[in-house]
């Protein structure tokens, strides 16, 4: 269970960068409430989010696998797990970022997404997970 909210600021309906380091692999998350998406009145509200994940580490590391803890306000969690992100399972040289978009689906307006990498150092095969900071997902018009 996620217990904690994050305080973030608003910029024209997207979220400011929000970000966490573990083990020297940074991840950044920016959400955004996709209206022309969404239908209200049948209880879907689509948000999409970019994700970045930067390499600080001297080493070569790839990631292997996520794992998506997604809440509504209703406390609805949902848990996705699976290989990679998007289809890929992208290799980081040292100092090197990697970006994709993805979107998730709610019941309700606001609602908040959490997670963690698997990630593996191939010269070592030693296999480490990177937190993914908790993001919230809501329209920004709510809070106005």
């Amino acid at each position: 269970m996620i217990s904690e909210w994050y305080i973030f600021e608003i910029e024209s309906n997207t979220y400011h960068l929000i970000t966490c380091t573990t083990n020297g692999i940074e991840v950044g998350v920016q959400t955004r409430y996709e209206a022309d998406h969404s239908d209200p009145r049948s209880n879907k509200y689509i948000h999409s989010y970019r994700i970045s994940i930067t390499n600080h580490t001297d080493y070569t590391v790839q990631l292997l696998k996520r794992h998506w803890i997604i809440m509504d306000s209703d406390l609805n969690v949902r848990e996705v797990r699976g290989e990679g992100v998007i289809g890929q399972q992208p290799i980081l040289q040292p100092g090197e970022t990697h970006e994709y978009s993805s979107w998730s689906p709610l019941a309700t307006e606001i609602g908040k997404m959490t997670g963690s990498y698997q990630m593996i150092r191939p010269v070592s095969n030693e296999i480490f997970d990177v937190r993914v900071p908790v993001f919230v997902l809501c329209d920004s018009a709510l809070l106005n």
